[in-house]
């Protein structure tokens, strides 16, 4: 009889030891989130500012204008400076890599924006946007950005030398 009172209390006594032991894990993998596409940002602004870059194709809406920038090296300095040079022209403008706190699918870096500014030259200043990154190697990185007024896409591509 004893053995059938004691039953209940055991049950009771696992049932609290089990829930104590159990937590909640979102806060853990949204930080492993985090963690993980901060990770990817470092790398990609280290690969960029290694060596120099050029554009191997530039689709703006509805037409190719690769030639337009296909004379020029990029640097992509540590101190968010971008460089383009041909020689005998020589533009700065800016590029940073942020975070767009996007989830609209499951590539990790869907949610980095690569961006770039140039005030000047008129060509230049067509590069100015927060591109999404579709591809990245230590070699190439595949630029889109889907514009908001025409809904046209522009693709960049860069390649280093």
């Amino acid at each position: 009889m004893k053995t059938l009172k004691m039953l209940p209390i055991l049950g009771c006594v696992l049932f609290l030891t089990t829930a104590s032991t159990c937590h909640n894990d979102d806060d853990d993998s949204s930080k492993h989130w985090d963690d993980n596409r901060n990770q990817s940002q470092n790398l990609i602004a280290q690969s960029m500012q290694q060596g120099n870059w050029r554009i191997t194709y530039y689709f703006d809406t509805d037409s190719d204008e690769t030639s337009r920038f296909s004379s020029y090296t990029f640097s992509f300095g540590s101190d968010n400076v971008l460089t383009a040079s041909n020689g005998s022209n020589t533009y700065t403008g800016s590029w940073s890599i942020t975070d767009s706190h996007s989830s609209d699918d499951d590539n990790p870096h869907s949610d980095l924006d690569f961006n770039i500014a140039f005030s000047n030259p008129a060509a230049f200043a067509e590069l100015t946007d927060d591109w999404d990154i579709v591809t990245q190697t230590a070699s190439k990185i595949e630029l889109i950005d889907i514009s908001g007024g025409n809904g046209g896409t522009d693709h960049l591509i860069f390649e280093k030398n």
